[in-house]
C-alpha cells in the first residue's frame, strides 16, 4: 500500500469514528432552563465531560409529560422529558465543582447522550441520570447500557424515591441487569474515598421538598447509597436512592438552599468521577 493510500485510509477511519460521536446540542430543560448561558468555553477539548443520559419515559411516570401539563406529550428525543429534569443547570454548576476541587479537565458543558445513536455512548465513560422512577429502556437501549457498563462505563443514578419509583426503575433495570442486583455499598468501599472520606452521609432533600417542610417524598424517608458491582468488584452503576444529588448541585449558589445539602452532593459527585475514572 502506497503512503498516499495510507493517508487516506487513516482519514476515512478518523472521519468514520468522530462520524459516530454526536454533535454537542442543547435541548429543552423540564426546569424552563432553557435560558441558561453557555459557557464560552464550551467546546474546548477536555478529558472528563458530564454524559446526561436520556431516556424514554415510563408510562406511569411522575413527570410524563413537559411542565405544561395541559399540553400532548413531548418526544424525550427533543427533550423537555423527565431525563431533562436539572439539566443544564445542574450538570455545569457540577462541572464548574469538579474544576475547582481536582485536577480533572472538566468540560464547562454536558453532553446529552441517546443510546439509539450508534456507539455514541462509548465515547462518554461517566453518565449521570435523574428521576428513574420515570425510565422506561426499550430491550435494545438496555441492551446497549448493559455492554457500555461491562465494557468500563460508569453510571450513577439519582432523585427516585420510595417503592413505587423503585418498582418502575427496577423494571429497566432487571433489563439491564438480570443476574446481578443492587446492593447497599459498605463504608469502606474505595467510591467514598477517593478525594473525600464519607463514611457519614445524610439524606439530600431537594429543594421542592424543602419548600413543603419536609426532606422525602411518599415513603423515601431513609436514604440508600446502592450499587452494582462487575466481577472485579468494580461499581458499575451507583445509586443514590431517597436523594437528590441534582437538586444539591443544581442550587449549589442559591443562598436559601442548605449549604450542608450541596457540600455533600457534591463531594460524593467528586468521589464518583475520581472513582469512575480509576477503577
Amino acid at each position: 500500500m502506497t503512503w498516499k493510500a495510507r493517508v487516506a485510509c487513516g482519514l476515512f477511519l478518523l472521519g468514520s469514528l468522530y462520524a459516530w460521536q454526536r454533535p454537542f446540542r442543547v435541548y429543552h430543560s423540564m426546569e424552563a432552563y432553557d435560558d441558561v448561558p453557555l459557557p464560552p468555553d464550551y467546546q474546548e477539548k477536555t478529558e472528563w465531560v458530564q454524559a446526561r443520559l436520556m431516556y424514554p419515559n415510563h408510562p406511569q411516570a411522575r413527570f410524563g409529560r413537559f411542565r405544561w401539563r395541559s399540553g400532548p406529550a413531548l418526544d424525550w428525543r427533543e427533550g423537555g422529558t423527565s431525563w431533562s429534569q436539572d439539566y443544564p443547570r445542574a450538570d455545569r454548576h457540577f462541572s464548574l465543582a469538579l474544576r475547582r476541587l481536582t485536577r480533572v479537565h472538566a468540560r464547562s458543558a454536558e453532553q446529552p447522550v441517546n443510546l439509539d445513536d450508534a456507539n455514541d455512548a462509548y465515547y462518554w465513560p461517566w453518565m449521570v441520570a435523574g428521576e428513574m422512577g420515570d425510565w422506561k429502556l426499550t430491550p435494545r437501549q438496555a441492551e446497549v447500557l448493559r455492554d457500555y457498563l461491562l465494557r468500563g462505563g460508569f453510571l450513577f443514578l439519582d432523585d427516585f424515591w420510595g417503592t413505587n419509583e423503585w418498582n418502575r426503575f427496577d423494571e429497566s433495570m432487571r433489563m439491564v441487569f438480570p443476574d446481578r442486583h443492587a446492593v447497599e455499598i459498605p463504608d469502606e468501599d474505595a467510591v467514598f474515598h477517593s478525594v473525600y472520606d464519607l463514611d457519614h452521609r445524610y439524606q439530600v432533600p431537594g429543594q421542592w421538598a424543602l419548600r413543603r417542610g419536609t426532606t422525602y417524598r411518599d415513603d423515601g424517608d431513609i436514604p440508600h447509597w446502592l450499587g452494582i458491582y462487575d466481577d472485579n468488584g468494580r461499581i458499575m452503576v451507583a445509586m443514590a436512592f431517597n436523594n437528590d444529588l441534582g437538586d444539591g448541585w443544581e442550587w449549589a449558589d442559591d443562598p436559601y438552599y442548605p449549604e450542608r445539602y450541596s457540600a455533600l452532593a457534591i463531594r460524593i459527585g467528586v468521589n464518583s468521577v475520581i472513582y469512575a475514572m480509576t477503577h
